[in-house]
């Protein structure tokens, strides 16, 4: 019996996550990325291994969805996480006003924290504001944007995935019957021009999502929402460091190997590959960074990037929920054979793949359950064996 062949596009954190899952549910699983992987959004992270705690008060669906991926991520892929935590800390009145909403809201959300004063927080973080108030301890951590991705990239290879990078889908075949059976795609290496067939082509492209769901005549209300980070040359925390309040420009400050990167602003465009960085959104993000750790303001600027979320659902801006959304086409725009999943956090890359892959196998009939919960990953290094691409 043939296998069904899934085409998932995008080879960002959705979409090797989703080939890690339908390959261990027994799919032929071809992925198309048009740069490398992480060539978009996921390779601009801050990356930040969420605890829930930032929108515990707002957003409980997003935060309970965190947490919980938060632990199944140390478990299953370790190697790619500093496991360190991290602190809200609070500098103003205004700050502390937020203080007992946010305790209540993480215990409600089992997001472990606990109170600290500000000698505590000093001594876990010397370079904090001196002059801090207070702080809670939450179970944030940090991942490696790249090393993510590909550890997942190289289970879905040795599980017989087929990964084709700088391959960009130019169009969705759709027959008679309003159904997408494939992909046209282009080799950006040599600009030939190819076809694929399949009997399911998920969209997983995120910030692009609307882009690749027109080529079908569908929609998805996905909006480009960037944010730019700063990076400097010094570590000066160990752990992550949040501003205690509601989700505001530049209110975390996230240690990646002997850096630390500040974030991030929050505005949409109309298009996500060309979105310029200003010196005033730099300066604030120097600004906002330096009220939790002072020594930022003298520390060298070793660059600037910015990341398209994907945002979506009712609302504008921050107001909008951080939870994602699988879009099967057939009941929201009458075609068939094609779902897309956007929205979420990079730390739920897992639950997104397991639901878009529990729709598509509902799609096919197939009866197969998830179970990358309990499946451990292999080494990022992984992914470079038997790299070669092939058209198929």
């Amino acid at each position: 019996m043939n296998k069904p062949h899934a085409i998932i596009i995008g080879g960002g954190f959705t979409g090797v996550a989703t080939a890690h899952d339908l390959a261990l549910r027994g799919f032929e699983v071809t992925l198309l990325e048009r740069g490398d992987i992480c060539h978009g959004t996921s390779g601009r992270t801050h990356g930040l291994l969420h605890s829930g705690g930032r929108y515990a008060v707002k957003d409980k669906e997003s935060a309970i969805e965190c947490i919980d991926e938060n632990m199944i991520l140390r478990k299953i892929v370790p190697d790619v996480l500093e496991q360190n935590g991290g602190l809200f800390i609070a500098l103003n009145d205004s700050d502390l006003a937020y203080a007992d909403d946010f305790e209540i809201s993480c215990e409600a959300c089992h997001i472990s924290v606990e109170r600290l004063t500000a000698e505590q927080a000093l001594r876990l973080e010397p370079n904090l504001n001196p002059k801090l108030l207070m702080a809670f301890t939450v179970p944030d951590g940090t991942f490696d944007p790249l090393r993510l991705a590909l550890a997942f990239a190289a289970t879905a290879k040795s599980n017989g995935a087929k990964i084709m990078t700088f391959t960009e889908v130019t169009g969705l075949i759709v027959n008679g019957q309003a159904q997408v059976i494939g992909v046209k795609y282009m080799d950006r290496c040599t600009n030939k021009e190819y076809e694929l067939r399949g009997d399911m082509v998920i969209n997983a492209t995120g910030a692009w999502a609307g882009e690749i769901a027109v080529m079908a005549g569908a929609n998805v209300p996905v909006k480009p929402t960037p944010g730019v980070m700063v990076a400097f040359d010094r570590r000066l925390t160990q752990r992550v460091i949040n501003r205690l309040n509601i989700p505001g420009d530049g209110d975390i400050v996230v240690p990646q190997r002997r850096m630390n990167v500040v974030g991030t602003t929050s505005f949409e465009v109309e298009d996500p590959d060309y979105v310029p960085i200003t010196d005033d959104q730099i300066q604030a993000m120097v600004n906002r960074g330096s009220e939790m750790i002072p020594g930022l303001r003298s520390a060298k600027l070793r660059g600037s990037y910015m990341a398209s979320r994907p945002l979506i659902g009712a609302g504008m801006g921050r107001s909008t929920a951080r939870t994602f959304k699988c879009f099967d086409h057939k009941e929201t725009d009458g075609v068939d054979g094609l779902v897309t999943i956007t929205g979420g956090k990079a730390t739920t890359l897992r639950v997104m793949a397991e639901k878009t892959a529990d729709v598509v196998c509902e799609k096919l009939g197939i009866n197969c359950p998830c179970i990358t919960k309990e499946i451990p990953l292999l080494s990022y290094r992984q992914y470079y064996n038997n790299g070669i691409k092939e058209h198929v």
